[in-house]
């Protein structure tokens, strides 16, 4: 699980350094947020999956899909502020590093541990 967190960082990272390169600093900025919006829940909700496996006994599909849905609704929280905060915010370079992130995590079974 923490593959895919890594694997979220350097999508945001790269999209950041896009956005930087077309966008100026409006846009990395932009691309940050978009990415670590999505990078430091995703984080959380890592550490605590591993938390409950190293716990033992039998990890129950509840305290995962609350964990998901938690997971869900940081996300659009932090959006939420970045945008409060940066409402100077590149529309564009911030959902293209929101959907890099996203989707990083489809490439995390293709990287061998």
């Amino acid at each position: 699980m923490l593959k895919a967190v890594l694997l979220q960082l350097g999508a945001t990272f790269l999209a950041t350094a896009i956005a930087a390169v077309f966008f100026g600093l409006r846009g990395a900025v932009s691309a940050m947020i978009g990415g670590l919006s999505v990078v430091i829940p995703s984080w959380l909700f890592a550490l605590r999956l591993a938390a409950l496996a190293r716990r033992g006994g039998a990890t129950h599909v509840a305290s995962f899909v609350v964990g998901e849905l938690v997971k869900v609704a940081s996300i659009v929280g932090l959006l939420v502020l970045g945008l409060a905060l940066y409402p100077d915010a590149h529309w564009g370079a911030l959902l293209i590093a929101l959907i890099l992130a996203l989707k990083a995590n489809l490439f995390a079974f293709l990287v061998k541990t």
